[in-house]
């Protein structure tokens, strides 16, 4: 039997409820294998942060850096401010764990209606690489003279060469894998002309190493547009941390529910510990309800898998979910349905298991 150490973050809001879930599946998915899963719960988040003022101790890094993986569920608090809990907590263990890519599929169920008209099942199926350490998430910058009337603030992107090509870089790799073979790159050069111009630069460099792929270069606000017009022409994306950020949001709503939206923080070289997060938050206003949809958090643990490679793991959980939503099986509020979040979450199980 094969053990592997994760840490749990369960975090705020509908966090603890989601990420219940998805440790259960991943149990279950696990056992198919041969493999079983250490979980170290830390309770860290925005209940630390009113009794400590901070999100987590200050040696929080290094009490993670000896996992296999980090299961994360959510953080945000109504009373306190983003800018706090992400930098906080997220962003640290990014920018710590060398998690450069920031991996966010979008893929449209057959059972699931998107709301855009005439969608076919599986029509929509893109994955996103988000840069997720620097641009311009970067926290670079400053205030003077604050709490008056002359008030400054200055905050400043980062774009380095090395950081742009790696993730331009990775999303070129899996596109070769995928049957279409495309990638789409978001900028803003005609605005930014010295960071998004860089990244042009870069995406125009690594391009020419994969001759066999087909590329476009889209204007943020001309992607976004794409995104809702004809999100189905989209293979593999690749953009800076803000812009690839906004553009994950949309995709999940285009695909049915940010509910469904999964994502992976990954250090490709496998040194340090990925983290896996659902996308859609703490969500305070069904917090406590047991109505929160666990599907994202549950496809998380199956990214989480897969990065540990345990393929046939990953693979049963993917099959589960896709059945679920296939044969009307037990669904959440936000997908149309009355189930409670542990009654979806003992579905997935009860189809891993066959």
């Amino acid at each position: 039997m094969k053990t592997l150490n994760i840490a749990v973050i369960e975090g705020d809001g509908i966090g603890p409820e989601v990420t219940r879930e998805a440790m259960a599946a991943a149990d279950a998915a696990g056992r198919l294998c041969g493999a079983e899963f250490r979980w170290t719960k830390y309770p860290w988040g925005t209940d630390y942060y009113f009794e400590h003022n901070r999100m987590a101790p200050r040696d929080f890094l290094d009490q993670l850096a000896g996992h296999d993986a980090i299961l994360l569920g959510a953080v945000g608090h109504p009373q306190v401010q983003d800018h706090v809990t992400l930098n906080g907590l997220l962003l640290p263990i990014r920018r710590r764990f060398d998690q450069y890519v920031c991996l966010r599929p979008a893929f449209l169920y057959e059972g699931v209606n998107s709301p855009l008209a005439g969608k076919a099942p599986r029509s929509i199926d893109m994955l996103v690489y988000r840069e997720n350490t620097e641009g311009e998430y970067a926290n670079v910058g400053g205030r003077v003279y604050q709490n008056s009337d002359h008030d400054v603030a200055i905050q400043t992107s980062v774009f380095t060469r090395r950081g742009c090509e790696r993730i331009i870089r990775a999303a070129f790799e899996k596109a070769r894998t995928r049957p279409r073979k495309r990638v789409a790159s978001i900028t803003k050069s005609n605005a930014q002309g010295y960071g998004m111009v860089l990244w042009d630069e870069c995406f125009a460099g690594v391009a020419s190493d994969f001759p066999e792929i087909a590329t476009e270069s889209l204007l943020i606000d001309r992607a976004v547009m794409e995104f809702v017009r004809r999100p189905e022409s989209f293979d593999v994306v690749v953009a800076s941390n803000l812009f690839g950020d906004i553009l994950t949001d949309l995709a999940a709503i285009v695909v049915g529910s940010m509910g469904l939206a999964a994502s992976g923080n990954i250090d490709p070289t496998r040194k340090s510990p990925s983290m896996f997060e659902p996308v859609h938050g703490s969500a305070p206003d069904i917090t406590g309800k047991g109505i929160a949809n666990p599907l994202a958090a549950i496809l998380s643990a199956a990214m989480m898998l897969e990065h540990l490679q345990l393929d046939a793991a990953a693979a049963s959980i993917h099959r589960a979910v896709a059945d679920l939503l296939r044969t009307g099986g037990p669904r959440s509020p936000d997908l149309g349905g009355t189930a409670k979040t542990s009654e979806v979450g003992q579905s997935i199980i009860a189809r891993i298991r066959g």
